[in-house]
Parts: structure tokens; C-alpha cells; sequence
């Protein structure tokens, strides 16, 4: 087995001029002082070991044949033995190609290569009657081997512009780039404040008209309860839902109708009636039947558990406003908060079908001046009716029956609250701030708020701190509100999740199983 032959130092002819025509010099059989370099050059001798080439020297990259050159073929792969491959520090010299091929251009900065030792034999010639071996095309040679950097344009003449040659080096194959980009972690998208906005108003509305309870004998006090009763439910139900459009589509979702739902509930149910006990109450505890604040948990488990259905209606609204409107005929009772989850179904289905591009049309000027005149209109009409206005109907849970109301003024009475809280409904949506504000923050933690206000004014009920005769009036439903403001915040800072998580949102890994496939 031969070694693979090499080119002889003479067999490159690099030109230092920038246009001269390639000159190709017969190879010489001499030893290593034969001659002073290649002739008729004027390159300096000896010249430097190729260390740097293109497609069109490289020895391992042919040249695509010429359509144009009549009876061009292939060349045909001898049966020989693989030559043995040259040592990774080592750079073997381009073999000449059988077709004259003009050799790059030095680059100005290079050095010269160490002067060959004397006593170096010449690289023995490739035998007359062997043809060379077959290079592979470019398009076969694997990435890693192939030259680095800009390429020599192909085609016989000099290189343009006299620029710097490609290096060979060895990169790391494109495909283990384009992997690792894929592999990576997607950027977390940030958080939209607008909801968040939104929810914190709503839980903040939700103290104030718990706390305007033991005063609603006076007619400011029932005035602003109405007007909060109307829609501040309505709108975190319709939120809700809009949040649960896609919570089946992933298992942590999912395992929150436990962790979130159903396990506080239990614990909170627990801790009210042992406060009832501890103020003096009898001890009562129904599981079956949430008290007080509760029953939002368990209709919110109930909407979602029903979302695969509503999703596969084609028109899911006017199904739930007929659900609506004919669940009044029932007197529905409280167990698992039934009478509110019928009672409230159309906001959340509501919720449910809408997309941000609804939310986009509430941020217009013209619907922002209906949406203030819509409020002042509704407080105004509060203030109105708040004297002989009955109370039941802003609950949504009473069945016709139960109010005294016959079946058609039932209905038209169901229909027209219907209207009225999504008519207000959307104008807080359009008047809510859309940007970063001050209690941002504070409205990703409105679950704790909601479900541990009921023990400051559960205390403040029984103890008579809500009932004082200043109270009853415009001045004591200025100071509840300012009051019960400040306590949402409170109950919605960071340290206050740092003190409950353990028991509101407790991490119930064991008790699920894990995904197929992890």
C-alpha cells in the first residue's frame, strides 16, 4: 500500500501579480535545489505550504463537470485501497486537478511558511498511467469538512478583488445549531395587567358590599349595594370564564380544580364555622351546603367541569340565557351552590366565547364616554329605586316564586337585570386601566382576599363595630369603603400569600399521576 502521493511544491503556481494570467511549470524530477521556484513568477522561493484554499483546490471537493464540454463525464473510481488519512495537525497539499485550475490568491497578511529542511526529500510524484482519484462532490462532502467562510467563485481566471481566502476550519454542523435553537425554552411571555387591574377592583367591590351589610337600613348604603350587587359578580364570573377558555388543555390546569377549588374549600368551610363557634354561634358545618362567601369555589368548579361542553356548542350564549330564564321556574336549592351556578351561567359562558380582540373594541373613546355615562346612569337609578327595591334579584339565585313574581314577570325581570349587568359589565371593562398601575401586582393574588376578608368583617359584624348610628349614612359609607379598601390591599400583598399558601394552595403532587411519556 502506497502513501498518498503529494503534490510537489512546484506544481501551485501562485502569482504575486493581481491580474496575471495562471502559469503552469512541468514538474521537475530534480532534488531540493533544483531551480530558485516557479518560473517566469517572480514568487519568492520556496513558497509557503498550502494551508488555505477553496472549492476549487481543495483535494477533496472535484469540480462539477461542464454541461457545455462535449463527452465530459464522471470519472470512474478505481478498486484500490483507501489511502491512509493524514494526521489531524497536518494539512495535506492540493493535488492538482486534471483541468487547469487557477490557484487562489495569497492573502497580503500572510506569512510565509518555515523554509522546508534540505535534507527533505520531494513528495513522490503520482505514477503517469494512474488516474486520480475521484473527488467527491461538494454537495456530498459532510459539513464539517468543508471549507469555512466565503467561497472562490467557480471558473477558470483569478480570484475578484484580490480578497482573503476561506480557512479551513472545523464548525459544528448546522443541524446540531438549528437542535439546540429548537431545544431551547420559549421566552415567558409577560403578564397582561389589564385582567389584573380588573380582578383587584372587582375583589375590593366585593369587601365593600359585604361590609355595607349591617347598614343597609340606610338608603345610601343600599344604594351603593345595589349598584356593586349588579355587576361585580356578573363581571368576576365573565372573567372566569374568559380565564377557562383554555384550562383543559393542560394537566397543572387541571390539577388545580383540586389544589384551588376543592381543598379550600373544605379547609375554609372548617375554619368559618369554628369562627361562628368562637363569636358565640351554634356549630354548624355543611359541607353540602356552602356558607356564606364560599359558594363562589364550588359553581366556579362546577363552570369548568362543564367547559368541554359549552366549547362544543355552536352557539353556547343563547343555550345559557335559556338555561337562564327557565331554571326561575325551580326553586333550586343550595347545595353545591346549584342556584348560583344557574343563576350566573350566561356571564360565564359569556366569558368563555370571547376573544382579545373583544376586550380591544372597549378601548375606543366613543365607547369609553358611553361606558361613564353608563355608570352614572346606574348609580343614578340605584339612588332611585334603593327605597322600595327588593334585594333578591341582584343575588341571582331566587326562583320566581320565591319573589313573589308570576312566570312572565319573572322572565322579563331575569332578562332585564340580564342586560343591565352586561351593560355595565363592559363599560368597567372599558374604563379600567390597560397599562401597568399601582395594584397590578396586587390583583394576581385576589383568591386570598376573597376568601380571608370574611374573618376581619365576620369579627367587625359580631362585635358591632360595623352597626355605630354614624354609619348609617353617606359619611359611613365613605368610611367602609376607604376602610374595606385599604383591606384588600392588605390581604392582597405578597406577605400575605407568603403566610397562607400552605394552606390556600396547597402542592397535592402525590395525589395526582404523572403524564405518559415523562
Amino acid at each position: 500500500m502506497f502513501p498518498r502521493p503529494r503534490a510537489k511544491l512546484s506544481d501551485s503556481v501562485v502569482s504575486d501579480h493581481k491580474h496575471s494570467s495562471p502559469v503552469t511549470s512541468p514538474p521537475s524530477a530534480g532534488g531540493p535545489g533544483d531551480g530558485a521556484g516557479p518560473a517566469h513568477t517572480g514568487s519568492r522561493w520556496p513558497l509557503p505550504e498550502e494551508r488555505f484554499w477553496s472549492e476549487q483546490t481543495d483535494p477533496h471537493v472535484a469540480l462539477p463537470p461542464d454541461p457545455h464540454a462535449p463527452g465530459e463525464t464522471a470519472p470512474q473510481p478505481l478498486p484500490q485501497a483507501p489511502a491512509p488519512q493524514p494526521h489531524s495537525a497536518q494539512v495535506p497539499a492540493p493535488q492538482p486537478h486534471p483541468a487547469q485550475v487557477p490557484a487562489p490568491q495569497r492573502h497580503p497578511a500572510q506569512e510565509p511558511a518555515p523554509q522546508p529542511h534540505p535534507a527533505q526529500p520531494p513528495a513522490p510524484q503520482p505514477h503517469p498511467a494512474q488516474p486520480p482519484a475521484p473527488q467527491p462532490h461538494p454537495a456530498q462532502v459532510p459539513a464539517f469538512q468543508r471549507v469555512a467562510g466565503p467561497q472562490a467563485p467557480a471558473g477558470p481566471g483569478p480570484q475578484p478583488g484580490g480578497g482573503p481566502r476561506a480557512a479551513v476550519a472545523v464548525a459544528e454542523p448546522p443541524h446540531e445549531e438549528q437542535k439546540a435553537a429548537e431545544q431551547a425554552p420559549p421566552p415567558r411571555r409577560k403578564r397582561d395587567p389589564y385582567l389584573d387591574n380588573v380582578k383587584f377592583v372587582l375583589i375590593a367591590l366585593v369587601v365593600i358590599g359585604h361590609s355595607l351589610v349591617p347598614t343597609l337600613d340606610a338608603d345610601s348604603s343600599r344604594a351603593a349595594y345595589i349598584f356593586i350587587y349588579v355587576f361585580h359578580m356578573p363581571l368576576f364570573v365573565l372573567i372566569s370564564g374568559y380565564l377557562s377558555r383554555n384550562f383543559w388543555n393542560s394537566n397543572a390546569k387541571t390539577n388545580k380544580l383540586v389544589d384551588t377549588f376543592v381543598v379550600p374549600y373544605v379547609i375554609v368551610e372548617v375554619g368559618y364555622a369554628a369562627l361562628r363557634f368562637a363569636l358565640g354561634q351554634k356549630w354548624s358545618l355543611t359541607i353540602i351546603d356552602p356558607a356564606w362567601l364560599n359558594w363562589y369555589l364550588l359553581a366556579l368548579l362546577f363552570w369548568r367541569l362543564s367547559t368541554p361542553v359549552w366549547k362544543r356548542m355552536k352557539h353556547p350564549v343563547p343555550v345559557a340565557i335559556a338555561i337562564y330564564l327557565f331554571a326561575g321556574f325551580s326553586q333550586i336549592s343550595g347545595d353545591f351552590s346549584m342556584d348560583r351556578f344557574f343563576g350566573l351561567l350566561p356571564f360565564f359562558v359569556i366569558g368563555l366565547v370571547m376573544q382579545p380582540e373583544h376586550f380591544e373594541m372597549l378601548d375606543r373613546r366613543w365607547i369609553k364616554i358611553v361606558s361613564v355615562v353608563t355608570v352614572l346612569a346606574a348609580a343614578a337609578v340605584a339612588v332611585l329605586i334603593a327605597s322600595r327595591a327588593k334585594l333578591a334579584p341582584f343575588y341571582f339565585k331566587n326562583s320566581y316564586q320565591d319573589m313573589d313574581l308570576s312566570w312572565y314577570m319573572g322572565i322579563g325581570l331575569r332578562t332585564g337585570l340580564l342586560v343591565c349587568s352586561l351593560a355595565l359589565c363592559f363599560a368597567v371593562l372599558a374604563l379600567v386601566p390597560r397599562t401597568e398601575t399601582w395594584y397590578s401586582d396586587l390583583g394576581t393574588r385576589t383568591l386570598y382576599c376573597y376568601l380571608l376578608h370574611g374573618v376581619p368583617v365576620l369579627i367587625a359584624k359580631e362585635m358591632g363595630w360595623l352597626s355605630q348610628p354614624w354609619l348609617f349614612g353617606p359619611l359611613g359609607v365613605l368610611a367602609i369603603s376607604s376602610s374595606c379598601f385599604a383591606l384588600a390591599i392588605v390581604l392582597c400583598l405578597p406577605e400575605t400569600r407568603t403566610v397562607f399558601k400552605w394552606l390556600l394552595e396547597p402542592r397535592l403532587t402525590w395525589l395526582y399521576r404523572r403524564p405518559s411519556g415523562s
